[in-house]
């Protein structure tokens, strides 16, 4: 569980004010010294991670931000930090002192995480120093609420039991769900190249080949350069091939058109994002003119090669495709443009670091400003020509 990928975590979000206790209640919570504490206000500057593990819900990944009451310039920039975590927030929890109890401050983030439709429960820090701190609980709102002392770990139990109730049960689709059964046999197409990583085998790969087990499945994984022979050695067809979407034009002619054909990337498109928001995306390509905008969006930081996909390969492809010069930025990592009204097409990658509400809020704020948004996989199969055939597969779900 501690390998567990960050994307694949559910992320619990600790809200409040400055001093409200956030971070000695991440130690409770980890019972370890997790989160730097002090009593100087404003000593968590910036979200910070910390995986652990809850159970039954398993692996999760607890984020804990600045005071949502942070003061001066660096302060709102603080301030707007803890406001984007709750993008990729699964769980809020929002803490309070008992003597402070719910002030301006929790009552307009408990207004945004409604919005955003997020669970929530309103914990009551400081139960040590309270007299009768029932009293003041029973004066807040319906959201459930717990009662808690970071510092003799009182209610602490009570609390990740909340959690375990208010979990969401159903963050995240499965890979290979619908599209493989048991016994079926799948075939992975995955090169060795230059980018890939030594001596081991890429996020995407890893959770595929997982989840083809949690479907008691069976599996071939081979290169692009074996891929005739693996086919060959098979009694019976496989039920899919899926591969890098690198790899497109030269699996393709090698896979008969009767075997679905998907990739990687289109994969985790579905996984993580919507697959028809993203496939929809494809008919702006055709709409882009001399110097429009494009945004290239990477949710991981990464060595560049010499012919990286996303500061090279797909720029080339693009102005291949519309025969235009096209202006590019680039933004990776948790980094996310606020306005995105000055592009005409966002390319994001395939999001395996991303959890799904995150790639959802990023689609979703594309769509809201009217702008299109194609992922890598999509972006290869529509430039090599057999993005209907790699998308067939989810036909039915994307109608």
């Amino acid at each position: 569980m501690n390998n567990t990928p960050r994307g694949n975590r559910l992320h619990i979000a600790i809200f409040g004010r400055r001093n409200a206790g956030k971070s000695s209640l991440i130690n409770a919570l980890t019972n370890q010294d997790t989160a730097l504490v002090s009593d100087i206000p404003g000593t968590t500057t910036d979200p910070v991670y910390k995986t652990m593990e809850i159970l039954p819900i398993g692996p999760v990944l607890i984020i804990d931000t600045a005071g949502i009451d942070d003061e001066g310039v660096i302060g709102e920039l603080r301030t707007q930090k803890t406001k984007e975590v709750l993008n990729k927030t699964d769980l809020a929890l929002i803490v309070t002192n008992l003597e402070t109890g719910i002030g301006t401050f929790e009552e307009e983030l408990l207004t945004t995480i409604k919005e955003k439709d997020i669970p929530t429960i309103i914990v009551y820090n400081k139960w040590d120093i309270i007299k009768n701190p029932k009293e003041v609980v029973e004066k807040t709102n319906s959201t459930p609420t717990v009662l808690v002392s970071a510092k003799t770990n009182e209610g602490i139990d009570k609390l990740k039991e909340r959690i375990i109730a208010a979990a969401p049960k159903d963050i995240e689709v499965s890979l290979m769900g619908g599209l493989v059964e048991r016994g079926d046999t799948v075939v992975l197409v995955t090169p060795i190249d230059t980018s890939a990583p030594k001596g081991r085998m890429i996020l995407p790969q890893v959770q595929v080949i997982r989840d083809i087990l949690d479907h008691d499945a069976f599996m071939i994984v081979c290169k692009e350069t074996e891929l005739q022979e693996a086919l060959g050695s098979l009694k019976n067809p496989p039920k899919l091939v899926v591969t890098d979407s690198q790899a497109f034009a030269e699996v393709s002619k090698i896979v008969p058109p009767e075997i679905a054909l998907t990739s990687f990337s289109i994969l985790f498109a579905r996984y993580k994002g919507d697959l028809r928001q993203l496939v929809e995306g494809v008919k702006a390509i055709k709409k882009l003119k001399k110097g429009d905008r494009v945004l290239i969006v990477e949710g991981c930081t990464h060595h560049r090669q010499e012919d990286d996909i996303g500061t090279v390969k797909i720029p080339r492809w693009l102005e291949k495709e519309t025969g235009e010069s096209l202006d590019f930025h680039w933004v990776s990592g948790n980094s996310f443009r606020e306005d995105l009204s000055e592009y005409s097409l966002i390319v994001h990658c395939g999001a395996c670091m991303q959890n799904r509400r995150e790639m959802m809020a990023r689609i979703n704020k594309a769509r809201g400003q009217n702008v299109p948004i194609i992922n890598y996989g999509v972006l290869i199969s529509h430039v090599t020509g057999i993005m209907d055939r790699v998308i067939a597969p989810f036909q039915i779900e994307i109608q």
